[in-house]
């Protein structure tokens, strides 16, 4: 029988996984409607509604605020959210809204507007320099001193999952890379997960963010379980990525399986409601599953791709700027990157293959092969490029592209191998070639 990694116990493991959620996560169709009530119900006098300049053109932007007003909230509203959010555009929205009176922030989109939010609420209610809470070793990591104000977060894409974690990505301009800022006081206060929103999405948004809930779902599956992890002194000290936990694998399990159900579906047909239905469930599942577990290697190499992309504008991300959408970022690598680390956790990857293919596949080198084919399979039917050469990056890119990832320790520590220099420029060359 094997051993199970999780029902273990020593003095120098850390035996304890933690899971933070919303206090309210509200999902069905027209839920979004019911944020006045609960804007209502935290006590919120005065809010900000962070809202892309797209959406707030829509009639679910107009729902949203009459909600909030009906209930006798006033709205200031910001539309400074750029996709992919960057620390100098950040720094600029928070000194638009720093002096304003506000008990409460509401984020309506994607979740580069519900980080946008995280950022902002941080900012407003703990000012300090941006860079002091940005994750190590780009920044200080500083963690706030206390609770941030309510944030009621209303996704509209089914990917991120960012309405359920402690997280916001962020590109760092000046040395192009992209990190975050994670501590327990981000993570939203309510949560009202929509279908209807995602309905409106065009085909490669659909496809990258779906791309994103595949990966976050795979990535937290196989990272390396909570215990592996030293013990710690202070439990305030606990990161908020534990590594793999029971729970965890069971979001991730149930998340796999209804992305390969429903994604080219929802890709195929944005009024599948039940395709929109599942893939949304998928979003949050699955972020609750990475929010406390974890992601690794597509991740980590994803971040340096997006702040480094000089030429690649893809269809329905028109914005005047290149960019490398997240979902897309990370499903490029991730196919080379799990075919290179399958080995590393055979059983877990030889589940997954199960999972996406039916297939029972024995053999440790088949494993990281079928599951390279799916994701090649995947990405040409959602007409999403298959190497990095497709969205720009050559061979001279190499050292840059490495470095990058090399600096996102905190999730490379989640991997099932530990990651040298030498295995990413083995993955990334084969990703460009």
């Amino acid at each position: 029988m094997a051993m199970n990694p999780y029902v273990t116990y020593s003095p120098t493991n850390d035996t304890v996984f933690v899971i933070s959620l919303p206090q309210t996560i509200k999902f069905g169709f027209g839920v979004s409607k019911e944020v006045g009530y609960e804007a209502k119900r935290l006590g919120l006098k005065r809010v900000l509604l962070v809202v892309g300049k797209k959406l707030v053109e829509s009639k679910l932007f107009e729902d949203v605020r009459q909600s909030l007003e009906n209930e006798g909230v006033a709205v200031e509203i910001n539309t400074r959210v750029r996709v992919e959010p960057e620390d100098e555009e950040l720094i600029e929205a928070y000194r638009e809204i720093k002096d304003k009176d506000l008990d409460g922030f509401v984020a309506l989109g994607g979740g580069s507007t519900i980080d946008t939010a995280k950022v902002l609420n941080l900012l407003h209610t703990y000012p300090r320099p941006i860079e002091d809470y940005i994750n190590r070793p780009v920044g200080k990591g500083i963690i706030p001193p206390g609770p941030l104000k309510p944030l009621i977060a209303i996704p509209t894409t089914a990917g991120t999952g960012s309405e359920a974690t402690s997280v916001a990505i962020l590109d760092v301009k000046q040395i192009k890379v992209k990190t975050g800022i994670s501590n327990q006081y981000m993570r939203p206060t309510v949560a009202l997960i929509d279908p209807f929103t995602t309905l409106s999405l065009p085909p490669m948004v659909t496809a990258s963010s779906g791309l994103d809930v595949l990966n976050h779902a795979i990535e937290s599956f196989t990272s390396r379980p909570y215990t592996s992890k030293p013990a710690l002194k202070n439990p305030g000290e606990r990161p908020v990525y534990s590594g793999a936990t029971p729970l965890g694998d069971m979001l991730a399990r149930q998340a796999i399986e209804w992305v390969h159900k429903y994604l080219r579906r929802a890709f195929g047909d944005p009024y599948d409601l039940e395709a929109r239905y599942y893939m949304m469930l998928g979003a949050s599942i699955a972020g609750v599953g990475f929010g406390h577990v974890g992601v690794h290697i597509p991740h980590s190499m994803a971040y340096p791709i997006a702040g480094m992309v000089r030429n690649y504008y893809p269809q329905d991300y028109e914005f005047g700027y290149p960019i490398a959408p997240h979902g897309i970022s990370t499903a490029i690598p991730a196919a080379y990157a799990f075919r290179y680390i399958a080995s590393y956790n055979h059983a877990k990857f030889k589940e997954v293959v199960r999972i996406l293919t039916g297939k029972e596949v024995e053999n440790v080198r088949e494993v990281g092969e079928s599951l390279f084919e799916y994701y090649i399979k995947l990405l040409e039917d959602l007409h999403v490029p298959t190497n990095l050469r497709d969205i720009g990056f050559t061979s001279a890119d190499l050292d840059s592209l490495v470095e990058g990832t090399l600096k996102q320790q905190r999730l490379l520590a989640q991997s099932p191998k530990t990651i040298t220099k030498k295995d990413l420029e083995k993955i990334f060359l084969d990703a460009i070639s």
